[in-house]
């Protein structure tokens, strides 16, 4: 009897032994699931879509008329009168600047007093001649003295109309650069005027390694802080083929329409200009891109089942807004990793959350 008593506790331990075993197995089996999936890298995708993602510049400008030009003396003198001020509107061969008159007046008197005698100098050398008594040769030298005296009269009487200064066009006095009884020298600019038949356009100066990247055409917006909210919508009109002696600069002309605004000289303008480059095309995030090299950069694309990653390489464009235009290796719809890519590996399973990174559509 105490032999059976023995054996039956030998069994009822081995069987506890071997329940509890299987019961920890069994726990232990249940909790492998969760642990490969906590193990998973969680993950954010965004959707590589179309939109523009040309690198714009942004830029200020000064508005102006299309036309406007730099009035000046031909030949220096004393300023006799400017009768217009800024802001005033012009007409067409209305007086804008004159000189005093003395010394001009005086230099074409003498002109033409010299041309005079070289006139009558030369008959009488002709009629001596024909009484044999003057030679050729005196005959030409009082021609040719003439010709000089007359050509000089010429010269004086032209000086003498342009010591005023007539407007070439309707228009607008932008700058008056001089005032009366000033002593100006010839060619000094005195009155900018301008033109009110061409409209109005934003100059702009960039640099040669900007300039180089736009050309007529390509589109442009502009805003002024005098008019919070608006935006003018326009092209590049011109671009100077030779930089500005004075900044080095490059100028491009956006014209703008006046439409209900009172546009004025010198209004500061927020532009930015967008290349032609600057078209519709794949994009991603920048946060996407992994160990960019020049052209070249690498994502993690997710796969259809949504579960794996594998890693592609890419050819990029320009960068705008915090977007990167993808040149090749991408199709639209594709999902690219944009959180979390740092720590993945190739054909990695994943979870994703939610993305809200997206692409910006400009």
């Amino acid at each position: 009897m105490n032999t059976l008593r023995v054996l039956s506790a030998g069994l009822l331990a081995a069987t506890l032994a071997a329940s509890l075993a299987a019961g920890l197995g069994g726990c232990s089996g249940s909790s492998a699931a969760p642990a490969t999936e906590s193990a998973r890298h969680t993950v954010r995708v965004a959707v590589v879509q179309v939109a523009s993602a040309g690198e714009q510049l942004r830029t200020v400008g000064l508005l102006g008329p299309k036309d406007q030009a730099r009035l000046s003396f031909k030949i220096g003198g004393y300023v006799a009168v400017i009768p217009v001020e800024e802001g005033q509107h012009v007409r067409s061969g209305q007086l804008l600047a004159e000189l005093k008159s003395t010394e001009i007046d005086a230099g074409l008197e003498q002109a033409r007093q010299g041309a005079t005698k070289a006139q009558r100098d030369m008959a009488r050398v002709k009629s001596l001649y024909d009484d044999n008594v003057a030679t050729l040769e005196q005959v030409q030298d009082a021609t040719t003295a003439y010709e000089v005296a007359h050509a000089a009269e010429r010269s004086a009487q032209f000086n003498a109309q342009h010591a005023r200064i007539l407007a070439p066009g309707d228009g607008v006095v932008l700058q008056k650069l001089a005032e009366a009884n000033e002593l100006v020298q010839a060619g000094q600019p005195v009155v900018t005027v301008g033109a009110a038949g061409r409209g109005w356009v934003v100059r702009v100066g960039l640099a040669d390694r900007d300039v180089v990247r736009f050309r007529p055409g390509d589109a442009a917006r502009v805003q002024f802080d005098a008019w919070q909210g608006e935006s003018f919508v326009g092209t590049i009109g011109n671009i100077s083929s030779a930089a500005d002696p004075q900044t080095g600069t490059f100028t491009i002309e956006i014209p703008v329409q006046e439409g209900q605004f009172a546009f004025v000289q010198g209004l500061v303008a927020k532009v930015t200009l967008m290349p032609h480059e600057a078209q519709r095309g794949l994009v991603v995030p920048v946060q996407a891109l992994i160990e960019a090299n020049g052209e070249e950069a690498g994502v993690f694309v997710l796969d259809a089942d949504r579960q794996r990653v594998h890693r592609v390489t890419i050819r990029i464009g320009h960068a705008s807004d915090g977007a990167v235009a993808v040149l090749d290796g991408l199709a639209p719809g594709a999902e690219v990793v944009v959180d979390g890519a740092a720590f993945l590996q190739n054909d990695e399973l994943v979870r994703v959350e939610p993305s809200t990174a997206a692409p910006h559509a400009g």
